[in-house]
């Protein structure tokens, strides 16, 4: 689970990245490409869009972090609680196999 999570961190980082570029890529191409473009939209809405999206992307992160830092603890909290019972199986095992043992003994005495 916690590669998963790294996973999604990564592609949340690297959407970020790519939405920056095409960002800069945008302003770029209208600043030396179309300095008068009439009957279009017009570039700074949108790049205010692209803006939004990015917050709105940015939004979704901050939302996506607590979940995956509590996935995290969840799982260590599991697997402790999973080991711990193996544990108590094992220490049961051990004692149950020394009980018999010792009941067999006592009936050949």
């Amino acid at each position: 689970m916690e590669a998963e999570v790294d996973k999604l961190e990564l592609m949340f980082q690297k959407a970020e990245s790519d939405l920056d570029y095409i960002q800069y890529r945008l302003e770029y191409e209208i600043k030396t490409n179309h300095p008068d473009s009439a009957g279009e939209k017009n570039p700074v809405t949108l790049l205010k869009e692209l803006s939004a999206i990015k917050s709105r992307y940015q939004t979704l992160y901050a939302r996506f972090k607590p979940v995956a830092v509590e996935q995290k603890e969840t799982k260590n909290r599991i697997c402790a609680t999973v080991n711990k019972t193996m544990n108590v199986i094992q220490n049961l095992q051990k004692q149950t196999a020394l009980e018999v043992m010792l009941s067999i003994d006592s009936c050949h005495h």
